[in-house]
């Protein structure tokens, strides 16, 4: 297996990885914003993905966007084929875009908002910590981003202050603090998730 930071010579691999996002948001009910293969593409000619391959087989891929003209930058779509599951390998593309993305933007904020159990204990792991939406980026182009999610009226019925996904973010500012960093229990994760679901699901039942 490699992984490696993607160039325009894997946008072979640009259809597959969009639909392979797009299945899994269907297989989970639950929020992944859509993405193009032109959009990924883009990503691509950046050298702000990352791929894992198998031989030439498409395995996983996460990419990285910015906003607030670089003072955030999130890593995103995330996603291991059905084949390559169950072996650690999201682990392994999660910490290769957190390195790299440190590496291209050493002063910025890193965040993510997922509903994913398995991403939020991945974020924990590399230093991200639970914040509020109003932490996060202000910038428009990436909440519009939302709109392909099926939580989406979610975020419009709370005036964009919280949704079924969880905010996280890792401040470099704060990477060289003598206290030592504390991981999160997934259980804990899993209470909030089920908090959420109950408040929000539960009024849209109304």
């Amino acid at each position: 297996m490699e992984i490696i930071i993607a160039d325009i010579s894997h946008s072979v691999y640009a259809q597959e990885i969009c639909e392979t996002i797009e299945n899994a948001a269907k297989i989970r009910g639950t929020g992944i914003a859509k993405r193009k293969p032109e959009y990924v593409i883009s990503k691509m000619k950046e050298g702000n993905a990352v791929i894992a391959l198998d031989d030439k087989t498409f395995a996983g891929f996460c990419y990285i966007e910015s906003w607030s003209h670089g003072k955030f930058v999130a890593n995103s779509g995330l996603i291991v084929h059905p084949n390559y599951r169950g072996h650690g390998l999201s682990k392994k593309i999660k910490q290769k875009i957190f390195d790299h993305s440190r590496m291209k933007f050493p002063e910025a904020k890193i965040f993510s908002i997922t509903t994913g159990l398995a991403v939020m204990k991945l974020n924990s792991n590399l230093g991200y910590k639970p914040v509020t939406f109003s932490e996060l980026t202000t910038d428009e182009t990436f909440w519009n981003g939302c709109k392909t999610c099926v939580n989406y009226d979610v975020l419009q019925r709370t005036n964009q202050k919280m949704c079924l996904c969880t905010g996280m973010l890792y401040d470099p500012a704060t990477e060289n603090n003598s206290q030592p960093k504390r991981r999160i229990k997934e259980k804990t994760f899993t209470r909030l998730k089920s908090i959420k679901q109950h408040l929000f699901l539960k009024k849209e039942k109304k």
